[in-house]
């Protein structure tokens, strides 16, 4: 029998895993994708939020525990468990040695980032790059992996684990780790979620999937079932507003159109309905997937002209370009009449000021609604420029509740030998919104934790744990 069985492959299964394996404990993981589509959601990230009190290798100035706390605390809108959330912001100000010492590299923010150089350590070759350092080392310490292994349910007795079943095979294991993302790869369970909206329309079936076509949220949905404690609900989730020419599923963090704070964006009907320039977009893009899933057919428009070109990262897809509105309109399949007027009117608010893309600058609009709080030109320098968008799914925040020792807990008693970490948890952090890098930071800390709570339970001894401690 293995000590601690693992399951799920992205950065928290593979952060629990290793953490377990050095506190000396035998750990299998099993993942369910192939070997070449190996890491979940994790394949697609860049980097990961970090607090810090001085200026730290590829992180500069500092970016301490309360200013940290305070961005949590906006973009979540209080839906958040405090405690956990600065357990996990404290965290973050070592666990980059770790992670280092396991194989990740880190580079300096890229240009246009807005913002992340103080806030954020990038990955050095992407999160691919990290997950394939992880199973690297995770192979050097000898953590057995299955690929192609979807679990399909669990074992559990009176909240404890006795195993899991993969096809028709029994793992049995001392203790388990659960990692293996939430559900947003089940459509039927979107839709179910979702429903019919006022249009009559089912919007899930217009969302497109930005990462693994994986996580099916299979045993979530039995732990909820068992009667496991959950938090958030169904409908949270990380929602980005991609290009409508994504595929359905691994687009990833090149389908993001990242220009909408400097313009504007409208429905098919060519309407604005929600203010562009509320926050950085690194606080806000996760917000306007939502956004547009709100929106008849679920579909958006974002329409920028050239005086904003190079103050954002270029999308990798080009956009419908023209030199007069008329003509973009066009293009995008919008009511020429309609556009053109609310352009007109979004240019008449525009309030003269300095506009500084760094910076939450004075530029704003001023008896318009929605109002436009910051960065607010007027659309009037050809060519111009359209976006299409629909909303993107990343991962779903419909989870287990945990505390700090990352147990899955049965009536708010927690179980002894069953920790959750990554998608499945996160939503105790992150009841709604969501700010760049905290997924990440959410998976390292308590995959971390998991592993070594796994390990003491498996080997019932005291473990020294790393540094999530």
């Amino acid at each position: 029998m293995v000590d601690v069985l693992v399951i799920g492959g992205g950065n928290a299964a593979l952060c629990a895993a290793l953490v377990a394996r050095e506190a000396g404990a035998s750990v299998l993981l099993l993942e369910a994708a192939p070997k070449e589509w190996r890491g979940g959601n994790s394949i697609h990230t860049r980097n990961i939020r970090s607090m810090h009190d001085a200026p730290q290798d590829v992180l500069l100035e500092a970016y301490p525990e309360e200013e940290y706390w305070q961005d949590m605390l906006k973009v979540t809108g209080g839906l958040t468990d405090e405690t956990l959330a600065r357990f996990v912001i404290r965290a973050t100000s070592n666990c980059r040695g770790w992670m280092q010492k396991h194989g990740v590299r880190f580079q300096p923010s890229l240009s246009g980032t807005l913002n992340l150089s103080r806030t954020n350590a990038f990955f050095m070759g992407g999160g691919k790059a990290l997950v394939n350092a992880y199973f690297r080392s995770a192979e050097q310490l000898g953590v057995e992996i299955r690929y192609n292994s979807p679990v399909d349910s669990l074992e559990i007795k009176d909240g404890k684990f006795l195993a899991a079943y993969v096809g028709g095979n029994r793992i049995e294991a001392r203790a388990c780790v659960l990692a293996a993302g939430g559900f947003e790869s089940n459509r039927e369970w979107l839709d179910e979620v979702w429903g019919e909206n006022e249009y009559g329309e089912r919007p899930a079936k217009n969302f497109l999937i930005r990462g693994t076509r994986f996580n099916n949220g299979v045993l979530l949905r039995q732990l909820l079932d068992m009667g496991a404690d959950s938090v958030s609900d169904a409908l949270q989730a990380h929602m980005v507003a991609v290009d409508a020419r994504a595929p359905l599923y691994d687009g990833g963090i090149c389908t993001r159109v990242d220009c909408v704070s400097f313009g504007i964006v409208v429905n098919k009907h060519a309407q604005r309905f929600s203010d562009e320039g509320e926050d950085f977009w690194p606080k806000r893009y996760a917000f306007w997937g939502r956004l547009v899933a709100h929106q008849p057919n679920q579909i958006g428009y974002c329409i920028i002209d050239s005086k904003v070109l190079g103050r954002f990262m270029p999308p990798v897809f080009p956009g419908e370009k023209a030199d007069t509105l008329e003509e973009l309109a066009d293009k995008l399949g919008l009511d020429r009449d309609a556009l053109l007027a609310t352009v007109a009117k979004y240019n008449a608010a525009c309030k003269e000021g300095t506009f500084d893309h760094t910076i939450m600058d004075d530029c704003h609009t001023e008896g318009i609604e929605p109002a436009k709080s910051h960065w607010a030109l007027p659309i009037n320098q050809g060519p111009f420029y359209g976006y299409t968008l629909k909303p993107g799914v990343t991962f779903t925040y419909l989870g287990l509740k945990t505390d700090e020792t990352a147990a899955v807990r049965f009536q708010n008693h927690a179980s002894e030998n069953l920790f959750v970490a990554g998608e499945m948890m996160a939503g105790n952090v992150l009841g709604k919104g969501y700010a760049a890098g905290v997924g990440m930071a959410i998976g390292t800390v308590f995959g971390m934790v998991a592993g070594a709570e796994a390990a003491k339970s498996a080997l019932g001894e005291e473990v020294q744990e790393d540094a999530a401690a």
